[in-house]
Formats: structure tokens, sequence, C-alpha cells
């Protein structure tokens, strides 16, 4: 099968979430992407659940096995001079290097750009990092947390009278890899075009921030400091018998087809419900009436029914609902891979669908197994020459 990045060859030095991340999407398009673990441990996202059974294990952790699909995995100590000068090898011959290691560790181990830049003039190497690789904040360690309270974003979520909200889990470092994938793309191109590599600096502060530039907009042209607004009217999430539904009647056209679809065209012309402010006005008063009326009915009763009436209104669906909505099924969104240690799992699917050279479908690697594969046959080692490196704890 012909992919988009057929031929494209990466080498990737990455734990948590953001390089693997940005690895993975270049795997599951063709890449050929060769992770690089710690002989013994792994990636330390091995040992992070969820787990079959919930019983932990090197090769079967839930976030590890999403993370590294279609990669390859060898075992390989860069603490070593032997470790280093394997990699070096690997590097005479590869597009790209990602990692999203500390900015000293590379230092200290020998593996910064302007070294592996000497061994291939055309590498693009891309550094994955909270605050980037310059600036006073550039050796500071950081989680998904601190990124979304430093970014501004804390600040405008959740509701005016409570502490600020953070939502999801692993946002920012998702982003930072998405970041990762289009720089690393534009740079290769650049390359190819040029014969000239070069290094990518990857804040995943400043990629987060850049996904909501509304409020630095609003605070640029009106010096205003955007405040929490929470979920309320006209936003809100209302229980209907067996879950939840959004909806949303700001304007005139909305209030209308919220009247009909309740059946109740007489509210549409009640005193203190006729213009926007005064439905604010009465906003508890509304949201009771609208709340009476969901109670005995279902999510998709409701939800087809605003649909036929042009609302805006939409289900609150749990992941088991998710799973079986009848958009995913007919584009195959979700699929399922199996593991020789995991088994069959359910994994979610193609960012986005290409006509010619499409997205496949490929599971994690086990810890170190294409070491023969990239040593023997990419590096010409002999097996004899495994069982030594193995010894001396190189590999």
């Amino acid at each position: 099968m012909q992919t988009a990045l057929n031929g494209i060859k990466v080498l990737e030095l990455g734990d948590r979430i953001a390089g693997p991340y940005c690895t993975k999407i270049l795997a599951d398009y063709g890449a050929d992407v060769i992770k690089v673990e710690t002989p013994g441990l792994g990636d330390p996202i091995r040992s992070v659940g969820p787990f079959p059974d919930d019983k932990p294990e090197l090769e079967t952790s839930g976030l590890f096995l999403y993370l590294n699909t279609n990669k390859k995995s060898i075992t390989l100590n860069l603490r070593s001079p032997t470790g280093v000068k394997i990699f070096k090898d690997l590097v005479k011959t590869t597009d790209a290097v990602i990692e999203n290691f500390n900015q000293r560790l590379m230092t200290c181990l020998g593996l910064d750009y302007e070294i592996l830049k000497d061994t291939n003039p055309h590498l693009v190497m891309s550094s994955i990092s909270s605050f980037g690789r310059t600036g006073p904040y550039r050796d500071y360690k950081s989680t998904d947390l601190t990124v979304w309270a430093l970014s501004g974003i804390l600040y405008e979520t959740g509701d005016p009278d409570r502490e600020p909200l953070k939502i999801g889990s692993n946002e920012t470092e998702c982003v930072a890899g998405l970041y990762g994938v289009l720089t690393v793309l534009a740079a290769l191109y650049y390359r190819d075009g040029t014969g000239v590599g070069q290094y990518v600096d990857v804040s995943a502060w400043e990629a987060f921030h850049t996904t909501q530039p509304y409020m630095i907009l609003i605070y640029s042209q009106l010096g205003v400091v955007k405040k929490r607004v929470g979920l309320k009217w006209p936003w809100g999430l209302l229980p209907c018998r067996d879950g939840h539904v959004g909806f949303f009647f700001g304007t005139q056209a909305n209030w209308e087809s919220l009247c009909a679809l309740l059946g109740m065209p007489e509210l549409r012309d009640k005193p203190g419900y006729q213009s926007p402010l005064e439905r604010d006005e009465h906003r508890e008063e509304i949201t009771s009436i609208i709340a009476s009326w969901l109670k005995d009915r279902c999510v998709e009763e409701v939800f087809h029914a605003a649909q036929e009436l042009r609302l805006p209104l939409t289900p609150a669906p749990d992941m088991s609902q998710i799973i079986d909505m009848p958009q995913h099924k007919t584009r195959g969104y979700f699929v399922d891979i199996d593991h020789p240690m995991a088994g069959k799992l359910t994994y979610p699917g193609a960012l986005f669908k290409l006509s010619e050279t499409p997205w496949r479908a490929g599971r994690a690697p086990l810890l170190g197994e294409h070491n023969k594969e990239i040593y023997c046959d990419r590096l010409g080692y002999s097996k004899r020459d495994l069982v030594s490196l193995r010894e001396q704890g190189v590999i």
C-alpha cells in the first residue's frame, strides 16, 4: 500500500505524550519511525495505565499502545559511548530526529542538533518542550496543568464565581505533538527543495496559546481582559431520561424554534420572554420549563426533533455511546487492532482521510522488538555482535 510519507525515516527519542504523539501521526501515515528506548525499561509511559484487567505490564499500557502504533522499537543505552556511536550511525541515513527530552540531557549525551548536523547535514531535528529551547523558562519542568495556566486559557475557563477550571487531559502535549508534525513536514519540504536541513523548536506553551487567539485579540483591540462566563444560559446542559443535551437559543429564531420543540408556542410572546435580555432575567424559570419537558424524553428523540427545527442542540454522550454512533461507524473512525500481549483493543482511527494514500492501522511494538532488523539488516551488525552489545548493557 502506497502511503503519504513512504520513504521518510524518523528516529524518535520520546517519552510522555508530545514526542510520541508527533511520531505516531507520522508513522500512521507511512513514515518509518524507529523508537529508541532504554534497555529493560523502555519509554516510561509503558508503566502508565490503563492496563487490561488493571494488571500493570510493560507491554500492555493502553496509553503506550495508542501513542506508538506503526513504530519499530529498538533498545539502546545512550549513556554509553557505544550507544551514542550507534545512534549517530543511524542518524546518517535518517531524515528527521524528533525528541522531547530535557535540553541539558541532550547536550550531556552529545546528541544536540549542532553535533548531529555534522553527522548528517540534511537532517531535520525537532525538539518539543514545554517552553521552547531558549528564554529563561527553557529548563523548567511542567505538567499539562502548568501550560494550561500559563497560556491564560485556564483563567477564562469555568464559572465566574469559582476558581479557574481545567478540562480534558494531556491537551497541551497533544497540541504540541500536532505542531511537531506540521513543522517537521514543512522543514522536510524545504530540505527536499534546497538540500538544507534545519532545527525545529516547538514550545507547548506557545502552541497551546495559539489555539485560543480570541482572548489576545480582545485584549489587543479593546484593552479588556476577558472574564470567565461559565456554562450558563443561553448555553447549558440539561438531563433527559437517558443522558444530557446541550442547547443554545440566543437568537430570536432559535427561541422560536425552542418554543416549537417544546410544543408551547405561547411562550414566544409571553411578557418577559420576548427579548434575549428579558429571557436572561428569567433564566431559572425558562430552564425549569425546559428541564420538565426533557425529563421523560430520550436524547435521540430530542436531538432529531431539534434538527428538524434547525435548533442548535447536541447530545452529550459517554464513550460507550460515542463508539456506537452511526457517523463513526459509517466512516470507520474507530478501529480494532490486535496486539500479541494486550489482545484486540479499540483505538481512535485516522485524524484525516487521504483519498490516494490512506492512513494505516498497525500495532505498537514490543520493547526492543526490532533490534535485529535495525542493527543487523540496516547497520550490518552480526547476531554475535548483538549478543555482545546486550552483555555490555548497550542494547
